[in-house]
């Protein structure tokens, strides 16, 4: 998490100990990629912990390696998992939603592919500064910004699942949050935000448990 090494550990061992329940919930193979993501925000907090330690110890290696793990998370996989794992949660999805759908897996993967572009082009650095930047000149132009809230929030609006559709509103809100109140350390702080959001993805799973166990 994007306050101390302490938290990051607490909150991603808390949500991977999540994740792993919430996967035992997933009641077929299409469900799986969307229960995965606690499990996932659990180990890139983990991650930003360690990499919490290693500016602290000045381990140059460690940093550097953290650093793109972190960024392979909140910059790669985010954009192209969402909607992918979103999609696969429609088991009867109806033609408009269904191409609705596509498209916001193809803006994910350009994001994704444009991003991954980027950080292999230019130098990639993370500070603390009480919290923990990502200096880099590409992070927040807006074009492939509103892109990026697209495949990461908006898609979850076109969801049929009540849960997901506040899932997708809630981490869009806190989107705005974090940009407007901690913008240097923006996307720290929202992937910390998302990551205790992913809290509905396990209820969402609890709740459909309990509608199947009553039918």
């Amino acid at each position: 998490m994007c306050f101390s090494a302490t938290a990051s550990f607490i909150v991603g061992g808390s949500l991977s100990a999540l994740g792993v329940v919430t996967l035992k919930r997933a009641a077929n193979k299409c469900e799986l990629p969307f229960a995965t993501i606690p499990l996932l925000f659990g180990v890139q907090q983990l991650t930003e912990g360690i990499l919490w330690l290693s500016i602290q110890y000045d381990m140059a290696l460690l940093e550097t390696i953290t650093t793109y793990l972190f960024t392979m998370f909140s910059h790669l996989l985010w954009p192209a998992y969402v909607p992918f794992a979103i999609a696969l949660m429609e088991r009867e999805i109806e033609p408009w939603r269904k191409k609705v759908m596509w498209g916001f897996r193809f803006v994910g993967i350009v994001v994704a592919i444009f991003l991954l572009a980027q950080v292999a082009m230019q130098p990639l650095m993370a500070v603390v500064d009480k919290h923990i930047i990502y200096v880099s000149p590409f992070f927040y132009e807006w074009p492939m910004m509103v892109l990026y809230i697209a495949a990461t929030c908006i898609v979850a609006f076109f969801s049929s699942h009540a849960l997901i559709r506040i899932f997708g509103f809630m981490t869009l809100c806190f989107f705005a949050v974090a940009y407007w109140f901690y913008t240097e350390a923006f996307f720290s702080v929202w992937c910390f935000f998302a990551a205790i959001l992913s809290l509905i993805i396990y209820f969402h799973f609890r709740r459909a448990n309990r509608v199947e166990k009553r039918q």
